[in-house]
């Protein structure tokens, strides 16, 4: 995976606000259209390789779960953020359809 890929995904990663998520796919979508390459499972390469510089957890996958690994911490600090989520619990996930930010609205 090239840098300058890892460094266009850190980049929107980066600038979710808190409170706010995002997933892979719309990180792809958007890279897709600047730079004609990559998709949802390259997004997730990259944050896994290289996203702990940003806040990782408000990238979340199409059905709002955060990644599997790292599930609990996501979502506490998800939650701490107000992000809206499905339920009070560990396994809760985001509420797209509330929190979803992309790009364009920045």
């Amino acid at each position: 995976m090239d840098e300058e890929y890892v460094e266009a995904v850190l980049d929107l990663a980066d600038r979710v606000p808190a409170g706010r998520a995002t997933t892979y796919g719309v990180i792809a979508e958007v890279l897709a259209e600047r730079l004609g390459r990559g998709g949802p499972r390259s997004v997730g390469q990259a944050m896994a390789r290289a996203g702990g510089a940003v806040a990782w957890w408000r990238v979340v996958n199409a059905s709002g779960e955060p990644p599997a690994a790292y599930r609990a911490d996501a979502v506490a600090r998800l939650r701490a953020e107000g992000c809206p989520l499905t339920s009070a619990g560990d396994d809760a996930r985001v509420v797209l359809r509330a929190a979803v930010w992309w790009p364009e609205n920045d």
